[in-house]
């Protein structure tokens, strides 16, 4: 079988392609390639005068964040009063990796500038999201008198009501969707409650935390901390996938370049128990934001899925090296144990669908609930699941026999928040935004909320949105693919959502020869008539689709391989598809419909079915590839008599050779 997925090519601009490369100097000796000219035409940059920019964020010209945000001058000034005054302040976060970054970082400023602080962040499993009332109350307890939110709050309404009643002074600091209320706070730092146009306007919940931070050591005239508290934005931004766009950009562009030679001891043991360093980072060089997303990050929010935060927090915050290097292995470990829970949920999940009645593409929305699995992984599953089936995936847990606790992961047509919304009146808490959320409902419930949100899927997705959708940038040939190529895309880096690691297709390559390797992956070599002498390629976790078909069309990353001092460029595979002719012709057999075509060079016959089913024939062999849905490949003998004549009437159609 091969992904079920659907393609969008962004339209190609050749002449506006050109016009823009022309313009563009990377290097003084090297001319800039048109696809990377189409990359950023494709980001919108349509003039040289954006384009230098988008490549050189930092020349930009930045307003104050005391121009933007309306509250942030009184929270200087309650910040400033408090720490003059020695009151006690306390940190709310939150346990993802957003919230503890943002915790560590206002922890290291706020100590480092006087502050008497203390922080907390409520449990996944029995707080939930936010902060409640009975931490304003226990905070009230021990003798805080200011609270300050990081990457939550602007929903709590009734725990800031708690705080007012017991005469706390608090401060938001937020960057989630703003509700119909805003709690009663003293001042609201949220980048939702600013300009549209403001640069600062994506910023993630660290980022609110880092401009307060530093906004503070200047008003305090004390020495700055700029790089360590831009190392920990860098890793929060990434790690909360925060558009790489705007201030996020120039930001972490700079932040990266310091990670390999970090300030902070905790950053140092994550990175040397993490091994980038010797993976796909050089001694020195500026970090990727793969290298967080892949492997910082994951150990970071790994903890604060199934762990204690508290570990993150101390690895954040400790300038001894052997507390750090203690708190990174326990990163490590308990990674690897959301690892291996989120293989044995994801398996278990796909039996499930594939032995159950389940009818995705009826429904349009995959609903699947089962006891035991760990609430704070399945989010991870579903977004695999949204992967492998192409449509929006909830899924839950039975917390006990009268609770499910759930996630969702979306497509792009379909907006999560606004689904649970529709399913108001039968859910319990819930909340999230277009491409994620969160949920919980009486168990008795769940027959409802699947017919609810089958509904709802049906007023928004058609049949042919339920394929995962794989965007790509522009067509290549093989041989334009090499290390020239991939250090002038380095220029558009750093690269993540909302702009992403280009990606560019190839028609109908030859796949050489393939393995599995790992756990499920695939990794072959492919060429072209064109570029005979190959080049190698990796597809994650595509071991379902072995063997692949002999001739495809393939979209992939660039992606750069250091062994033993050698550096190659290689193809990381996201998408594959049967080779799709500029032509197509229709004919019958036995009162059936065919689709069939014939590749440019004459050597190989596609013919389609009405159910998607493929027969794929190469000139001069009594073997044909037959390809259905969802089904391993078969070796087909084309002699017997329904392939022979079904073939011959293909051949009657098309064009002569």
């Amino acid at each position: 079988m091969l992904p079920q997925h659907r393609w969008q090519i962004a339209p190609s601009n050749p002449s506006q392609a050109a016009t823009l490369a022309a313009g563009i100097t990377l290097t003084p000796d090297q001319a800039t390639s048109p696809l990377l000219a189409q990359v950023l035409i494709n980001r919108g940059i349509k003039t040289l005068e954006q384009a230098e920019l988008f490549i050189h964020p930092e020349t930009a010209e930045l307003p104050s964040p005391l121009t933007e945000f309306p509250d942030l001058e009184i929270s200087l000034d309650l910040l400033v009063e408090a720490i003059e005054q020695k009151s006690k302040i306390a940190i709310c976060g939150d346990y993802d990796a957003d919230g503890m970054t943002s915790t560590a970082l206002l922890l290291r400023a706020l100590s480092a500038l006087g502050a008497d602080v203390d922080y907390a962040i409520p449990s996944r499993m029995s707080d939930g999201y936010g902060i409640n009332r009975r931490i304003v109350e226990e905070f009230h307890a021990e003798g805080v008198k200011l609270i300050i939110t990081v990457d939550n709050g602007i929903s709590a309404v009734d725990a800031i009501t708690r705080a007012v009643e017991l005469g706390l002074i608090t401060i938001i600091t937020d960057h989630h969707d703003l509700p119909q209320v805003l709690p009663p706070a003293n001042a609201i730092l949220n980048p939702k409650l600013i300009a549209e146009a403001s640069v600062y306007r994506s910023i993630a919940g660290v980022g609110v935390a880092y401009l307060l931070a530093l906004e503070l050591s200047a008003r305090l005239n004390k020495p700055s901390l700029s790089d360590e508290l831009l190392e920990l934005f860098t890793l929060g931004t990434i790690a909360d996938l925060a558009p790489l766009t705007g201030i996020n950009r120039r930001l972490v562009k700079q932040g990266l370049q310091l990670l390999p030679n970090s300030q902070v001891t905790g950053i140092q043991a994550l990175i040397e128990m993490s091994r980038t360093q010797g993976g796909t980072t050089a001694k020195n060089a500026a970090m990727k934001p793969e290298d967080i997303g892949f492997r910082l990050g994951p150990r970071i929010n790994a903890i604060g899925r199934i762990d204690d935060p508290q570990i993150i927090i101390d690895l954040l915050t400790t300038d001894d090296m052997s507390v750090a290097l203690a708190r990174a292995i326990q990163c490590e470990q308990v990674n690897k144990q959301r690892q291996d829970m989120c293989a044995a949920i994801e398996q278990e999940a796909i039996d499930l669908i594939e032995q159950g009645n389940y009818n995705i593409k009826q429904n349009r929305v995959l609903v699947i609930v089962h006891p035991g699995w760990h609430h704070g992984v399945i989010g991870i599953v579903a977004s695999r699941l949204v992967e492998r089936y192409g449509v929006p995936v909830f899924i839950g847990t039975n917390e006990d026999e009268h609770h499910i606790r759930g996630s969702a992961r979306s497509i792009p047509e379909f907006d999560v928040f606004h689904a649970l919304q529709y399913c108001d009146e039968l859910l319990g808490k819930y909340g999230g935004h277009r491409a994620a959320g969160g949920f919980s409902m009486p168990t008795e419930n769940l027959e409802q909320v699947q017919q609810k949100l089958s509904e709802f899927a049906h007023k928004c997705l058609e049949i042919e949105h339920l394929k995962y959708l794989v965007k790509i940038d522009a067509e290549a040939d093989l041989s334009s693919i090499n290390m020239s190529l991939y250090q002038q895309i380095d220029a558009i880096h750093p690269c993540g959502m909302e702009n992403p690691d280009p990606v560019f297709w190839t028609a109908n390559v030859r796949v050489i020869e393939q393995k599995i390797v790992g756990k499920g992956h695939l990794k072959f070599t492919v060429d072209t008539p064109e570029f005979s002498r190959g080049i190698k390629a990796i597809a994650w976790r595509f071991g379902d689709y072995f063997p692949l078909p002999k001739y495809l069309d393939i979209a992939y990353k660039l992606k750069e391989n250091n062994w033993k001092d050698l550096r190659s460029i290689e193809l990381e595979v996201v998408s594959v598809r049967l080779p799709i002719s500029a032509q197509n012709y229709k004919f019958n057999y036995q009162d059936r419909d065919y689709d069939c075509s014939i590749s440019d060079d004459k050597l190989r016959i596609t013919i389609i079915n009405e159910q998607g089913g493929a027969l794929v024939v190469n000139k001069g062999q009594k073997v044909a590839e037959l390809i259905k849905p969802a089904a391993p490949i078969e070796s087909i003998d084309i002699t017997k008599p329904f392939y022979f004549h079904l073939i011959k009437s293909a051949i009657q159609v098309l064009p002569a050779s």
